[in-house]
């Protein structure tokens, strides 16, 4: 027997609201059902589990634990440019002289989450 993973769940203030960011990080829709309001929102992604965000009343407080890396199909400046111009908020740099490494942004509410270098970049 295994379990397969269904989604991953990130808490925040406002579901639709943040669901709307990660729809534009992701560019795919939002579950056709979901409305403005609503506790609970998806993000519909093409391949693996959704992107579930849960309404609760408590804000963050600390690093996240668990976080999400993304793969531009463009350049990860290109990228990390891109997503703060949706909202994001720089957090960390962790790229190297040679082209290698990563940045860190935070989402509208403070998730953190990473943005990698393309496949293009990395065949370099």
């Amino acid at each position: 027997m295994v379990s397969v993973l269904q989604n991953v769940a990130i808490d925040c203030a406002d579901a639709y609201e943040l669901a709307r960011f990660w729809s534009g990080v992701t560019g795919r829709p939002l579950h056709p059902d979901d409305r403005p309001g609503d506790p609970e929102i998806q993000v519909m992604l093409a391949e693996g589990p959704m992107l579930h965000f849960n309404q609760v009343p408590e804000p963050k407080t600390s690093k996240n634990r668990l976080h999400l890396c993304l793969r531009p199909d463009t350049s990860r400046d290109e990228e990390a440019a891109r997503l703060q111009d949706l909202g994001a908020s720089f957090v960390a740099d962790h790229r190297n002289p040679d082209g290698t490494g990563w940045v860190i942004l935070a989402d509208p509410e403070g998730n953190e989450f990473c943005v990698l270098r393309s496949e293009a970049e990395r065949r370099r």
